[in-house]
């Protein structure tokens, strides 16, 4: 709140609308209409179904019933090991400072907003994953499980904390990195493959299954025969935001790239997956980043990215 007024938030009160606009909470209402369409695809098995379940949670207002709350009180909550009081960069990554997450808490930023925040978004968490419980229960009590393909997954992950952050828009794993599950029919269960994929892959991948074709608009690929052992998969990841921020993962390292400010940040994201020890800051792994910075130019290029970087040596 602001200097001289009262904290009126409560995030489990339906007055400050957001997830409890119209007097239920969203993500039960999108777990209603979820029940209720497997319910009617029940009504002709013969026929195949394909249903996209894209729930608001768990993006901000962090909003969730007391019940859950109360799972997570907030001085109990741990503060992220890769907390930072605020980013060393924020200023020319353009993120915490004009957009809407990271107003979300104070800068620099205090333990004890962050562990507000994380109770607020771990309580939303559960409450999710509680309305997609009921989203699974139906395809058992319809008996469609066993012949449905079902793909979990989610846009983008956020700071809450780490490193000074609390949104989206940075190059960090917390951020770029989602959950990625896929269960059904001659899908090996409890099988982990190691392989990046895009989440954008999932459009080719799921016309794939269905025995569709994919349209030569296309420009994701599917991960079958990653998944059926008869690829190797992608070699790097390539994540850009505005013209501020642009970052290549290959090879167990990942390279942050902030052109305005000619800045280059290095991670061995395989050994230090916190990203806690920039190498670069430590004199070490130029070679490393030098090769990341060519690879990341050219994957650039192959994506239409006219953005200048800078070089090295300058």
């Amino acid at each position: 709140p602001r200097h001289g007024h009262k904290d009126t938030w409560d995030p489990a009160d339906p007055k400050n609308g957001g997830f409890w606009k119209g007097g239920k909470h969203w993500s039960e209402v999108e777990a209603d209409t979820a029940v209720k369409f497997l319910d009617q695809a029940k009504q002709n098995q013969e026929k195949p179904f394909f249903f996209y379940l894209a729930f608001n949670a768990p993006h901000d207002p962090r909003q969730a019933p007391q019940e859950y709350l109360d799972l997570y009180p907030a001085e109990k909550m741990s503060i992220p090991d890769n907390y930072l009081p605020y980013y060393p960069h924020r200023k020319i990554m353009e993120s915490p400072h004009d957009v809407r997450d990271e107003f979300l808490a104070p800068m620099p930023r205090t333990q004890h907003s962050i562990q507000v925040n994380r109770r607020e978004y771990f309580a939303l968490i559960s409450h999710l994953d509680t309305q997609i419980g009921r989203v699974l229960d139906a395809l058992d009590n319809n008996g469609q499980r066993e012949n449905t393909v079902i793909i979990f997954t989610a846009d983008h992950g956020l700071a809450v904390g780490r490193h000074g952050l609390l949104g989206k828009q940075n190059p960090y794993d917390h951020s770029v990195r989602v959950p990625y599950v896929i269960s059904g029919p001659n899908i090996t269960a409890g099988k982990k493959i190691e392989s990046p994929i895009y989440l954008q892959d999932s459009l080719p991948t799921t016309l794939e299954i269905a025995g569709a074709s994919v349209p030569d608009e296309v420009q994701f690929q599917s991960f079958l025969p990653v998944m059926n052992e008869e690829a190797k998969g992608r070699e790097a990841i390539y994540f850009g935001y505005r013209e501020s921020q642009r970052s290549l993962t290959k090879n167990g390292y990942k390279l942050i790239v902030y052109p305005k400010g000619k800045i280059f940040r290095l991670y061995h994201i395989s050994e230090d997956p916190l990203e806690l020890n920039d190498l670069l800051e430590k004199g070490r792994g130029r070679k490393i980043a030098q090769e990341l910075l060519a690879d990341l130019k050219e994957e650039a290029k192959r994506h239409g990215d006219e953005l200048a970087y800078p070089e090295f040596d300058e």
